[in-house]
């Protein structure tokens, strides 16, 4: 049954743009099932059917735009009344970020499976909206906060679950492929900071560490919240866990062995981690994805990869989580394995979670091995438990 309190969702494309392809309009089609959506692909032939079809759209509010060229936005759409609605951008192929006014979320390069997420981002903006908060000048430096209802949970404080991105470290993928998991664990009574950061192909690797731990650190700034207009109560910034997916299982581990003793996390969760950069990078996985990110090899940046990689820099001194898949990469499920057993021999305390499912099921609220992940967190529901 379609959700009773959103409008159908379009999607417009440019002319010539997905002419003929089947394939788009099924996923498309499949994607609004899966949130009970009702919606709309339009395709256009002539800048007259562009102009017409996506002036409509915009009556109905947000849509989703599919563009075929680097075009801005903005200038696509001239036409509309200024200020005028925004728009999810979608671009199939590689296209550099529209920093157009109009666009609130471009997702691109990410294929035909980009219509799913685009639908997927502009159901979680309208079901469970979060505030954006910037922690530096760069439009990547930003995280959103999304804080438990408090007729349900109370006005706080609340536990924090700080939740950082993977895609082997590239720009073409964003916080966005964790706004399932994070509107579940705001349901469930965590603040949630779902984190954004430049990554290494545009800015390099010592950016993109940077911007994690500096993203963290801003929690310290709003643990107060006297400055927000919200009910809903400081954060208990004791009572902080980190979840990282895939690159971002190693990025919040890493941040783990940086941070000082008081400063750790009380759990820090590897989500299909990339836990051993050096099996990693020699397995050459994703199209040698870790020396593109690093900057390097092994064997000419080795102080960079003892640095980064996460079974390198064992002990953490804290609590940890390794959850996998069984069907994720092998080599994925291997470092994860291996790295939970060097923990353990190491005195950490560490917590494994690996059931059936792939890469994405970890971060899934609907999967099996994600209740597990709830299971291990529930705990720090109650505000008696301290890190």
């Amino acid at each position: 049954m379609p959700t009773p309190t959103l409008p159908g969702l379009v999607a417009v494309a440019t002319p010539g743009v997905l002419t003929g392809s089947r394939t788009a309009r099924e996923v498309f089609d499949a994607a609004l099932r899966a949130r009970g959506l009702l919606g709309s692909l339009v395709l256009t032939h002539d800048a007259e059917e562009f102009r017409a079809a996506s002036t409509t759209a915009a009556r109905t509010g947000e849509f989703l735009l599919l563009t075929g060229d680097d075009t801005p936005a903005d200038q696509l759409l001239a036409h509309l009344p200024d200020p005028g609605t925004s728009v999810v951008r979608v671009d199939l192929d590689a296209r550099d970020p529209d920093p157009s006014r109009r666009v609130r979320r471009h997702v691109r390069w990410r294929g035909t499976a980009g219509l799913r997420f685009a639908v997927d981002d502009w159901y979680f903006a309208r079901t469970s909206p979060a505030a954006r908060h910037d922690y530096g000048p760069d439009p990547d430096q930003y995280a959103h906060l999304r804080l438990p209802d408090p007729d349900v949970h109370g006005p706080g404080p609340h536990p924090v679950a700080v939740l950082v991105h993977g895609g082997y470290w590239r720009s073409r993928w964003e916080n966005d492929t964790l706004q399932a998991a994070a509107t579940d664990l705001t349901a469930r009574g965590f603040a949630t900071w779902n984190l954004e950061y430049r990554r290494p192909d545009r800015h390099g690797w010592d950016a993109t560490t940077g911007d994690v731990a500096a993203g963290y650190a801003a929690l310290a700034d709003l643990a107060d919240l006297a400055d927000l207009a919200d009910p809903a109560g400081p954060l208990d910034v004791a009572r902080t866990v980190t979840l990282g997916h895939s690159a971002g299982g190693q990025l919040v581990t890493r941040l783990t062995a940086d941070l000082p003793a008081r400063g750790k996390p009380a759990l820090t969760v590897s989500l299909a981690g990339c836990l051993d950069l050096h099996s990693i990078h020699a397995r050459a996985l994703s199209e040698h994805a870790v020396a593109g990110a690093l900057g390097g090899t092994p064997q000419e940046l080795p102080d960079v990869y003892a640095a980064s990689s996460p079974i390198a820099r064992l002990p953490l001194g804290a609590p940890v989580a390794v959850v996998c898949c069984r069907g994720d990469d092998p080599d994925l499920l291997d470092a994860s394995r291996r790295f939970a057993d060097a923990a353990r021999a190491a005195g950490e305390q560490v917590h494994v979670v690996e059931e059936d499912g792939d890469h994405f099921s970890v971060v899934d609220p609907s999967s099996r091995v994600w209740a597990g992940v709830v299971e291990l967190l529930t705990p720090l529901l109650r505000d008696d438990v301290r890190g």
